[in-house]
């Protein structure tokens, strides 16, 4: 019986096939963060605008509107945006944030959140009801210049962080 299950055995190993290793995550490790620790963020001075989006990996709308939000955030980096970054993974995803992070090379700190969701989501903003992706804008003194819930394309943006930092020069 051995003899005729091993044959087997070989024949069904060898049609195996096995995903390639990603390779090692080049990016920071996302800062387990709550809604506070975002706004200290936010609050911190020197910036003269602040973009913030609330993504996760399992998000396809938050996938796909990724590289637009990367694109504006290294077009505006100069002109004083600091954009950050929340994954919204679940608790024991922070491989799969800190792959995806790698993959789009990003390379500044970002933050994964961490506690209840409520308390983040009401945290964040009254309004938000937790959909994702979430989007922030704000000025360079914190105050929030235009949110919003779902992808945006490259051009609104771009458009709403010209809005943000237009108002460093009017207050």
């Amino acid at each position: 019986m051995t003899a005729v299950w091993l044959p087997i055995a070989f024949v069904l190993a060898s049609t195996v096939r096995y995903l390639p290793t990603p390779p090692p995550p080049t990016a920071p490790a996302p800062v387990p963060a709550n809604a506070a620790a975002v706004r200290a963020e936010i609050d911190k001075p020197g910036a003269s605008a602040i973009l913030v989006n609330v993504w996760a990996t399992w998000c396809m709308p938050c996938r796909e509107e990724f590289p637009d939000i990367l694109h504006v955030a290294r077009e505006f980096k100069d002109a004083g945006l600091r954009t950050v970054l929340v994954s919204a993974d679940f608790e024991g995803m922070e491989i799969e944030a800190r792959q995806f992070l790698s993959e789009h090379k990003v390379d500044f700190a970002t933050f994964i959140k961490r506690g209840k969701d409520e308390e983040f989501v009401n945290g964040m903003h009254d309004d938000w009801s937790g959909a994702l992706p979430a989007t922030f804008v704000y000025d360079g003194r914190g105050r929030l210049v235009r949110y919003w819930v779902g992808k945006a394309s490259y051009p609104v943006l771009k458009k709403r962080v010209e809005e943000a930092l237009a108002r460093k020069e009017n207050p």
